[in-house]
């Protein structure tokens, strides 16, 4: 029996599809995308009033395991990225141990089938032990299936080292995935540098510590012909530069985070450790900045970075609590009420950004709902008003800046595979 999905707004950028349809879903696939399909034989999900869209993707997320279950474990990530629409996901590798070899992406690829309700695509670190030393073996990555490569939670700092990780990366089709941050720089930092910083006593992040190493980066992809992925981008320049970049036919995209592009530096209430994510967030300037360059195209994804951490962690002050917040079940609504509601995108730009871009970049065969593909929805009813509540979070991860904030857009279903994951049975 099959699920069929009625009258509905589908937005699929892939076709170019943006009206009321149905959508028949059969053994996991899209089997049909039409004005009226009959429901005779399968169950009906009544989308009338909502978006219809391919399941998102988002490219950064931390889900601690092995190393940090007491944060989040595979499961509860995938149950939080369920109710937050999100159908396939990428953990960045540092975990204890880092996941920088074939085996530990083996007993990834094994949890993540016992465990999660979503897609899991791992990322492998850059270099062993994500020490900054040695490559990993980027190319028997690749054969096992892995499709990017990051240090992220840091740099690779030795230039030469991230050099010769990106021309192998360049040789096998791999992407790499930047977390720009220049750790001699930091020197203690934990909000962006500023009036806000300055006023609760704490040592700032300059906007250097981001644009020395997405400037970097950029001419290292520019000289080894690798593809670049700059992580949560929270500057002017960085925008500038991915632009500039991409104009001289650098291989680069750049992702921004619902945070970035929602809140600035004076924003943070208060010596509140739910305001401290890496990078922080920065002035109105590079927040407005941010939202113009995923307007303009410039940006072409939307990530979370979700980073869940405990409520023990996140209840020191602001210098000694760790960097990090959780974001798969807040980013669509604060996307749509954010973005599309102000006019910043459309609701096909929406998708575009949260969903087919980001499995175009990473070379996944997700993002659409043209039949013959896998069956990866999510239904959002964009009328519907709510106030975010950190006590519904099915994450580990409670740490928001968002709890209460009232927000439009509610996630509905979730199918992954032609399975509904998230949602009421129909």
């Amino acid at each position: 029996m099959g699920i069929l999905i009625k009258g509905g707004r589908v937005l699929d950028p892939a076709s170019g599809r943006d009206g009321i349809y149905d959508v028949l879903v059969e053994n996991g696939i899209i089997a049909a995308v039409g004005g009226v399909i009959p429901g005779s034989g399968h169950e009906v999900i009544d989308a009338a009033g909502c978006f219809v869209m391919p399941g998102l993707v988002d490219l950064h997320v931390h889900f601690r395991e092995p190393g940090f279950e007491y944060k989040e474990t595979i499961k509860t990530g995938a149950l939080a990225a369920a109710r937050g629409g999100v159908t396939t996901v990428f953990p960045m590798p540092n975990t204890n141990p880092p996941v920088d070899c074939v085996d530990m992406i083996g007993k990834i690829n094994g949890i993540a089938a016992r465990d999660s309700v979503v897609n899991i695509l791992q990322v492998a670190a850059v270099t062993l032990g994500q020490n900054g030393v040695t490559p990993t073996d980027i190319r028997e990555l690749r054969e096992a299936g892995v499709v990017a490569i990051s240090e992220d939670g840091k740099s690779v700092m030795d230039s030469a080292v991230y050099r010769e990780a990106m021309r192998q990366a360049a040789g096998c089709g791999m992407l790499v995935m930047a977390h720009c941050e220049d750790r001699n720089l930091v020197d203690g930092g934990s909000l962006n540098e500023g009036v806000k910083s300055r006023s609760l006593g704490v040592r700032g992040i300059t906007n250097a510590v981001e644009d020395v190493i997405a400037a970097r980066d950029i001419l290292l992809a520019k000289e080894t012909g690798c593809r670049l992925h700059l992580c949560h981008c929270s500057t002017a320049d960085s925008v500038r530069m991915i632009r500039d970049a991409k104009a001289d036919g650098v291989k680069v995209s750049g992702e921004v985070c619902p945070h970035h592009f929602t809140l600035c530096d004076e924003d943070i209430p208060g010596d509140n450790a739910d305001y401290k994510m890496n990078p922080p967030l920065r002035s109105r300037k590079d927040m407005e900045a941010l939202r113009e360059g995923l307007k303009s195209g410039v940006i072409e994804v939307i990530s979370t970075d979700h980073a869940p951490h405990s409520a023990q962690e996140k209840s020191r002050t602001i210098a000694k609590a760790p960097f990090g917040i959780t974001g798969l079940e807040t980013s669509l609504c604060l996307t749509y009420t954010e973005l599309v509601l102000k006019g910043v995108l459309t609701p096909m730009q929406m998708v575009e950004k949260m969903s087919y871009n980001p499995a175009r970049i990473a070379g996944i065969d997700r993002g659409t709902l043209m039949p013959g593909k896998a069956a990866d929805v999510t239904i959002m009813n964009p009328e519907a008003e709510f106030v975010i509540d950190r006590r519904e979070f099915v994450s580990k991860g409670h740490n928001t800046p968002f709890d209460g904030r009232k927000v439009r857009g509610r996630v509905e279903y979730t199918l992954v595979g032609g399975r509904i994951v998230y949602g009421a049975h129909p």
